[in-house]
C-alpha cells in the first residue's frame, strides 16, 4: 500500500472501518515497531483530527513518550500517575469525559479537554499504552473504546 489513506467521512464507525484495515496495510510486513507506531499515529490524527495522538511505552518501570503526533508532550509518567499512569496501573481503558475533573490530571498542554487512554497488552502484560487527547469535552465514548482496543490488540504484529 502506498503511504497515504483514504479518510472516510460519516459516522464514527464509518470512519474506523475504513481506517484499521488501512492501517493493517500499512503496518503489516515492517518489521520496525517504531516506524509501525509513528504511522499508525500519523492515521489516527489524521481521520480524526484529535490535538494529541500518540504512544507511552514501559520502559525500566514507568512510562516514556513514544511516536506521537501533536504539541510536545510529557516525557515520562510513572505508574498511577494521571489518565495514562492510571490505564496502566488499572490495566483498563480509561474515558474522561472532561480532564481538569480526573484527579491528578497531568496538563501536558492545556488545550487537552477530553482523553482517552488505551493500554496495550502483549503476552499478559502492559507494555504502553494509547494516549488520545482532544480539544472538545466529552469527545470520547465506548464507541472509541471499542475500536482502539481493537487497534492496538494488533500490537503483536507490527514488529520488534
Amino acid at each position: 500500500m502506498a503511504e497515504d489513506l483514504q479518510l472516510a467521512d460519516g459516522s464514527k464507525t464509518d470512519q474506523y472501518r475504513s481506517l484499521l484495515p488501512q492501517i493493517g496495510a500499512l503496518t503489516g510486513g515492517e518489521p520496525d515497531r517504531v516506524a509501525n507506531l509513528a504511522n499508525v499515529v500519523a492515521a489516527l490524527k489524521q481521520q480524526f483530527g484529535w490535538l494529541w495522538v500518540g504512544f507511552y511505552l514501559v520502559k525500566d518501570g514507568e512510562l516514556v513518550v513514544g511516536p506521537f503526533q501533536g504539541p510536545v508532550a510529557c516525557t515520562r509518567i510513572s505508574k498511577g500517575r494521571g489518565v495514562c499512569g492510571t490505564s496502566w496501573q488499572e490495566r483498563r481503558t480509561l474515558i474522561v469525559p472532561d480532564v481538569e475533573a480526573f484527579p491528578g490530571h497531568i496538563a501536558c498542554s492545556s488545550l487537552s479537554r477530553s482523553e482517552i487512554v488505551v493500554p496495550v497488552f502483549h503476552q499478559g502484560e502492559v507494555v504502553g499504552v494509547l494516549d488520545v487527547d482532544s480539544v472538545e469535552l466529552n469527545d470520547f465514548d465506548e464507541e472509541d473504546r471499542r475500536w482502539l482496543e481493537e487497534l492496538v490488540a494488533d500490537w503483536g504484529n507490527w514488529g520488534r
